[in-house]
């Protein structure tokens, strides 16, 4: 890009890969004394193993933003991974084109990671321009709002804020009452799919990346996954998420509630949105997609059950995970409740496995940088949690193969919801089980080669015993926790020796465990 010429120095507005807004007031018309920049910099594609449609989405997303303010009128200078100029970090690339450009201020937008708040508050103090930091405007509450709401309370719940926000957005409300009498239904959530009704068609936008794709391995980027650059499937524009959204709402909302978590071989997607991707990067606000949502319920186009689990897992669970990350770092990420040390299994990152849930789970996701919220948790989570791998390396894990991993949300949703390794400050308890669970929400089991039923053999699932394990392991830190006591009781019923020799089991199932 040449210099552009200013009557006095401009101002220099970074915006990050993740804040795709095209509705932020900073936009609403072309400033003549304003540089929007955004970077595709080695430091965020480098401090985890990415997966390559990650890297690909955001920098193709990143690209046709910048297409997009250029088309409005902006001024945009854009460092590509490749460019020369490149320094590869946020504040050495700020430097430059202050430098450059003769800038006289700086301005950006509130970070949602805390490492990237931190290098660029650390960076502004030093700036030899004046820097201003301003909020993103995109979540119903500011970084400190849970924390306002729920600091009150001895122990933090996800539903005492969600009701809150029902009542102070007005989302499914009739007065002062939630609109059915109820605010969750999620006991009715909860069957599997056994086939019908069919789930909607794949309408997602098709990309040909691949040109993107040959920058990103010339720049030597470390990836993981199948690239799919031929065929690339996540929206990368506004328009695109919209058409995502309103497919959604169509065909999808519902029924998604009966069937957000069933487990099945035959469907990657059944009636999930997929909309995390754009929601996390910008492109859709929380509150439109909750809004389309309502609305589909009030005309009648979507049951009630179906749109309040929709709503929930955005206008409560979403803004509770980013409350939980912003109170709690920068030591939340570093928790080890239970004192977990295992590597995880060499095929988390190839899917060659025997078991047969986690071989099409870990499959997918390395096909496409997606998987539901119960095959995170309770598949390839729970299996995590029951051999004691350690917190941080499933965190990575998490936060690098998924293409709507950012930290603020995997590592609440990962170390605290998933592992326990915050001790129960997420999750009232564990969220572990054996096989039965995984066998009543799907169709996994079938046809595979350990037996969902049997507890010990060389045939048995790896599962059962080591989820007995896991309880007499830790049974002295869980009797403090009245949802284990069930469990805990029922751990003793089995008797010592049947308790033993279950150990024995898992004992053996973890020594081969990157043979299972």
């Amino acid at each position: 890009m040449s210099a552009l010429r200013f009557s006095q120095g401009p101002i220099l507005r970074l915006i990050l890969g993740d804040q795709l807004n095209p509705l932020h007031p900073w936009f609403q018309k072309p400033e003549s004394d304003v540089i929007y920049t955004l970077m595709e910099v080695r430091q965020e594609t480098d401090y985890v193993l990415h997966h390559a449609q990650k890297v690909l989405s955001i920098f193709a997303a990143m690209r046709a933003f910048a297409r997009h303010l250029q088309a409005q009128g902006h001024h945009v200078h854009y460092i590509s991974i490749t460019d020369p100029e490149n320094q590869h970090s946020f504040t050495a690339n700020l430097e430059y084109l202050i430098s450059r450009h003769k800038a006289r201020a700086v301005e950006y937008l509130l970070p949602d990671e805390w490492r990237v708040d931190r290098q660029l508050r650390a960076w502004a103090e030093d700036a030899h321009v004046p820097v201003r930091a301003e909020d993103t405007g995109h979540f119903y509450l500011p970084r400190e709002g849970v924390s306002e709401v729920l600091g009150e309370h001895a122990r933090w719940v996800m539903e005492h804020l969600y009701r809150r926000q029902r009542r102070r957005f007005g989302v499914l409300m009739e007065g002062d009452k939630p609109v059915g009498g109820r605010w969750n239904y999620d006991s009715e959530n909860r069957k599997p799919w056994k086939g019908t009704p069919p789930p909607p068609k794949d309408t997602r936008p098709r990309h040909d990346l691949r040109a993107l794709w040959r920058e990103i391995e010339a720049a030597g980027i470390k990836t993981a996954g199948d690239p799919a650059a031929d065929d690339f499937r996540w929206p990368i524009t506004r328009e695109e998420a919209l058409r995502q959204l309103h497919h959604f709402i169509r065909e999808g909302l519902p029924y998604f509630g009966p069937f957000q978590d069933a487990l099945t071989a035959q469907h990657e997607r059944l009636f999930h949105s997929m909309l995390s991707f754009p929601l996390n990067l910008k492109m859709l606000s929380p509150q439109e997609v909750v809004q389309a949502a309502e609305a589909a319920y009030r005309r009648g186009l979507a049951p009630l059950a179906s749109v309040e689990g929709f709503i929930r897992q955005i206008l409560g669970w979403r803004e509770y995970v980013r409350g939980v990350y912003w109170a709690y770092m920068p030591h939340y990420t570093a928790q080890n409740a239970l004192s977990h040390h295992r590597p995880l299994p060499s095929w988390y990152w190839t899917g060659q496995t025997r078991m047969a849930c986690l071989r099409h789970t870990i499959t997918q996701v390395l096909r496409t940088g997606y998987a539901h919220h119960i095959q995170r948790l309770m598949v390839t989570g729970n299996f995590a949690l029951l051999i004691g791998a350690h917190p941080a390396e499933v965190h990575r894990w998490y936060l690098g193969l998924f293409v709507d991993g950012f930290e603020w949300v995997t590592a609440p949703n990962t170390l605290g919801m998933s592992q326990w390794a915050d001790g129960g400050l997420m999750a009232t308890k564990p969220y572990i089980s054996t096989a039965a669970y995984i066998q009543r929400m799907g169709d996994y089991c079938r046809g595979c080669r350990y037996d969902p039923k049997a507890r010990s053999g060389e045939n048995a699932c790896p599962f059962n015993a080591l989820y007995w394990d896991f309880l007499g392991r830790h049974r002295a830190h869980l009797r403090k926790n009245p949802r284990m006591i069930t469990a805990l009781r029922q751990l003793e019923r089995l008797g010592t020796e049947t308790q033993k020799a279950l150990q024995t089991q898992a004992e053996t199932t973890l020594q081969r465990a990157d043979q299972l």
